[in-house]
């Protein structure tokens, strides 16, 4: 086939443009359909009854009195719940998670569910869960790091090693001039989505329909044939739209699955939504850890060694461990170093995939180890990160180059200000006499690609059409990759229909590891690439086109026109090559997937510097952020208002979790105490009143084809660390333990 150049218009082009949301006007006039929106004639509503104990089994529940009650239907037990082709304990990947649905009466955590009441009304369903009183035999929980089951672990996070080492740590701690000892602590956070999960579920026989917020259709709709005994073919996923996912909704979660039990049992659609503090419980959390830091450096202030190990905690009946100490693996230059984990079982939901598992833990404890690394060596912060980027990755030895992290460090600091902070700790006030602090922080986080498949074509009407399976949780999604399909085909944005949100469509993989727009986009990208090759093959094989013969000079698509390479005086449109051929369309499939050679020979993070100022009141310790300013490379841009957004709402979470999130869990009863959002704190508003995210160019051949990077994640990396590092500089209170309240500076 021809060889099809893609160019870039300066002025025209789909991506890199700052586009408006395709869906916003959707959303802000309330005609966005999420989940729980959907009502199929004959809705019936379920409320789950959760447990209030975290270890021991059920003994009793009044069903009767539930169902005496006014529009109750039926109340879904263990006694008469629909029994499952696989056992919901059974684990056949690491990527399947054990789910409780009621399959028996033990109680392995708080909110467990244990029962679901279907009624009439949503109120009924409500009344009638209060009425089962439930009995208990209780077990004492174990709770809590210094509480819980020693275990260690066979992999953290996604597969990844539990150790990795590089050099002799003792050694290179041995020959340092300068030693640092540490323990960070970071606090258990649990997902809080604006959209909570929720399911409306409906059977047609074998067919299965379910309307479900999602990051990942193809592996809910295997995860339900599993589950249920049936073919996958027969299942229809919809998720169009996400209020927000950030790892929760990756993996069909119990309650879900308990909606579609709940509608097969009763034979009638249903839906079921979680309540604000059930969300504390069966969805997913991100684990406490406790991280111990020993670093070395010589007398010119370069590492001699890092040893990062990581104590974190799962449930007592899966597996799930935040891979904290691995983010060490991978930024500091040090010519030993070593990164270790291991686990306690707890009596608690099984922790999960969230937003920037791992990297956002660790940086915290890493960047607040560095900066006390560079004190004891008498340097600024971001000095002793500059004498001390890696060049290579201190683990895999794979070429990484410290030049954009340079530039974002140098763009970042020039907009800050840095030159005008103090060195010394308590020295900058502001006019009103509170005190100022400047903090510096690393981002890094890895350029992931995963698998995914799309669907293009070209229609003799000049339009296009891309469908894939793809998932909006609020990152633009919907936009970004029409984007890219839009150039991709050649044609205007206007004149393409881009269809996702259902699992009938190609499998767009999993919205996870901010890799959803590098690896769905790649498979929109070579989709494209084969339709415009087939409408290229007609073109110059045609004596009557005037590209005939143009197949050794190659042809180029812009604007809904092929245009001859070496003579753009010399075009048609695609409508005119493909009424000539007697063609409604050409169509192909794409797919999408990280290039394995590439990966084993570069290392591929996109990377970033995040600068912090606070200002502390002296008398109360009451902290606030006044200043974010984030510098961020990852590769090329597609939308600068999406991206930019992208990072605000990670740097945001940096704030939440420096300051703000924290599960407090009673160790008796194993209960989170504030299982709400009036005392579990995230940021508002008036908690960031300047933030400012800067767009460092990078152009990086080798992570995928269109040079992606993502940038969901990234945000939350070096954000933490730099408001904990600004607090130091401020009060000359060193605060290990992140949220950083105000009785931790009074005491």
């Amino acid at each position: 086939m021809p060889d099809i150049a893609y160019e870039q218009a300066r002025h025209g082009s789909s991506i890199g443009q700052p586009l408006t949301r395709r869906d916003g006007l959707l959303k802000v006039t309330g005609g966005a359909t999420y989940a729980a929106d959907n009502r199929p004639e004959g809705l019936l509503h379920a409320v789950m009854a959760v447990s209030r104990i975290a270890r021991g089994r059920v003994v009793s529940l009044d069903v009767a009195a539930a169902k005496a009650h006014p529009g109750v239907v039926e109340v879904m037990t263990g006694a008469n719940a629909p029994r499952l082709a696989q056992d919901p304990d059974a684990k056949d990947n690491p990527f399947v998670f054990r789910l409780d649905l009621l399959q028996n009466d033990r109680v392995r955590y708080a909110h467990q569910p244990i029962a679901v009441v279907i009624a009439e009304t949503l109120e009924a369903a409500t009344e009638g869960a209060e009425l089962l009183t439930p009995r208990y035999e209780v077990d004492p929980p174990r709770i809590g790091l210094d509480s819980g089951e020693p275990q260690e672990p066979e992999g953290v996070g996604a597969g990844d090693k539990t150790t990795a080492s590089r050099g002799d740590v003792e050694a290179g701690l041995g020959q340092a001039e300068r030693r640092v000892e540490t323990t960070y602590e970071t606090a258990a956070q649990y997902h809080n989505a604006l959209e909570p999960h929720a399911v409306v579920a409906q059977w047609q026989g074998d067919r299965l329909i379910v309307d479900t917020p999602s990051q990942g259709l193809a592996m809910a709709k295997m995860r339900l044939a599993s589950l249920f005994g049936l073919d996958p073919k027969n299942i229809l996923v919809r998720s169009p739209f996400l209020g927000g996912g950030f790892g929760s909704k990756g993996f069909l979660s119990g309650p879900q699955v308990l909606g579609v039990m709940a509608a097969k049992l009763v034979g009638r659609p249903v839906k079921l939504v979680l309540r604000r503090e059930q969300m504390f419980g069966p969805v997913g959390h991100r684990a406490e850890t406790r991280q111990t830091l020993r670093l070395g450096a010589d007398a010119a202030g370069a590492l001699t060694a890092l040893d990062h190990h990581t104590l974190t905690a799962t449930s007592r009946f899966d597996d799930f461990y935040e891979p904290s100490s691995a983010i060490s693996r991978y930024l500091y230059a040090a010519p030993a170093v070593s990164t270790r984990h291991s686990g306690v079982r707890v009596d608690t939901g099984t922790p999960l995939f969230m937003r920037a598992p791992g990297e956002a833990s660790g940086s915290v404890a890493l960047e607040g180890a560095i900066d006390e690394m560079a004190e004891a060596c008498g340097l600024d912060p971001l000095e002793f990160r500059l004498r001390n980027y890696a060049e290579a990755e201190p683990i895999s030895g794979r070429p990484f180059s410290s030049k954009a992290l340079r530039e974002c460090y140098a763009q970042g600091a020039a907009r800050f200000g840095w030159d005008k902070r103090l060195p010394g700790l308590r020295s900058m006030r502001d006019a009103a006499g509170r005190l100022i602090g400047y903090g510096v922080g690393t981002a890094l986080f890895p350029a992931l690609m995963m698998q995914a498949e799309a669907r293009a074509e070209i229609r003799a009407d000049g339009t296009g059409t891309v469908a894939l399976g793809a998932h909006d949780m609020g990152q633009g999604a919907w936009t970004a990759l029409a984007q890219i399909a839009a150039d991709g085909l050649g044609i205007d944005l206007d004149r393409l229909d881009f269809q996702s949100g259902t699992s009938d469509l190609p499998n767009a993989g999993i919205a996870g590891g901010s890799a959803h727009t590098a690896t769905a986009g790649s498979a929109i990208h070579s989709a494209a690439a084969v339709v415009l090759a087939q409408l290229a093959d007609l073109a110059t094989g045609d004596e009557r086109s005037p590209l005939f013969g143009a197949g050794n000079a190659g042809v180029y698509a812009r604007g809904g026109r092929l245009v001859r390479r070496d003579d753009e005086g010399r075009s048609e449109s695609f409508s005119e090559v493909l009424n000539r051929a007697g063609r409604a369309s050409v169509s192909a499939q794409g797919q999408g997937a990280a290039d394995p050679a590439s990966r084993e020979a570069y290392a591929m993070h996109a990377h970033g510097a995040v600068f912090a100022e606070v200002s502390i009141d002296p008398d109360l310790g009451q902290i606030r952020v006044t200043r974010l300013v984030g510098a961020f490379a990852a590769g090329r841009v597609v939308n600068p208002r999406l991206v930019t957004s992208q990072y605000y709402g990670g740097m945001i979470w940096g704030v939440s979790f420096a300051l703000h999130e924290s599960a407090v869990v009673d160790p008796r009863s194993g209960r989170v105490m504030n299982a709400n959002l009036g005392e579990y704190h995230v940021p508002v508003n008036a908690d960031v009143p300047s933030i400012e995210a800067i767009l460092v160019e990078e152009h990086d051949p080798h992570v995928n084809p269109l040079g992606i990077k993502g940038v969901g994640e990234i945000g939350i990396t070096g954000t933490a660390g730099a408001i904990a590092n600004a607090v130091y500089h401020a009060t000359g209170i060193r605060v290990r333990r992140t949220p950083i309240t105000l009785d931790r500076l009074l005491g």
